[in-house]
């Protein structure tokens, strides 16, 4: 995994982009939606009104400069007391039009802010940096399971992409699932106190 994408994930703000960061040409989002990264303004993130699998309204996020910078995603956090103690599955359609670098869903499982720091402890994260969407393809389900500590506060979840190019998002669903269906990211490692792989 990239160091530079786990750890802007990882310390994004939960809080929405400021309008003057905002995309350009971007419009409205649903409620909950936000616009975020570390270069936001790079990227166009709107609504799709007939864009969708069935032909109803999705949401895409495109490289909305001539060479964007950094990433931008399209985000919404939420309470993770419902989930609590289970293992979560983020599942969502992707469309690729022309990405040059990559894109991915993301979900990060987010704790209570750490002593000494800013943000919330990340208690399990997934990009699929390891497994990234390129080039042009059709709707193609992907997703991502992570399993909920009971000290979890927060989960937040969304789309990236990384460059030029564009990627539509629609038929979302976030499940509790057995202990069979295996985890797709990390959470807490043990620290390898040996030089063995």
């Amino acid at each position: 995994m990239d160091n530079f994408f786990f750890l802007a994930l990882a310390g994004l703000a939960l809080m929405p982009v400021a309008p003057a960061l905002q995309a350009p040409g971007a419009g409205s989002l649903p409620p909950g939606w936000f616009r975020a990264g570390d270069h936001p303004a790079d990227y166009e993130m709107s609504v799709d009104p007939k864009g969708g699998r069935t032909g109803k309204a999705c949401a895409f996020i495109k490289g909305g400069t001539a060479s964007p910078q950094g990433f931008g995603t399209l985000m919404q956090t939420f309470d993770a007391a419902d989930y609590r103690g289970k293992r979560l599955r983020l599942s969502a359609y992707v469309k690729a039009a022309g990405i040059l670098d990559w894109a991915g869903l993301w979900m990060r499982i987010d704790g209570a802010p750490s002593p000494g720091t800013q943000g919330p402890a990340m208690l399990g994260f997934d990009n699929m940096q390891g497994r990234p969407i390129r080039g042009t393809a059709d709707w193609t389900r992907h997703e991502i399971v992570l399993d909920v500590p009971n000290e979890a506060k927060g989960i937040a979840f969304g789309i990236l992409l990384s460059g030029a190019g564009q990627a539509w998002l629609d038929e979302l669903a976030l499940d509790a699932v057995g202990l069979d269906v295996p985890v797709t990211g990390a959470g807490p490692k043990k620290p390898n106190l040996t030089f063995q792989h």
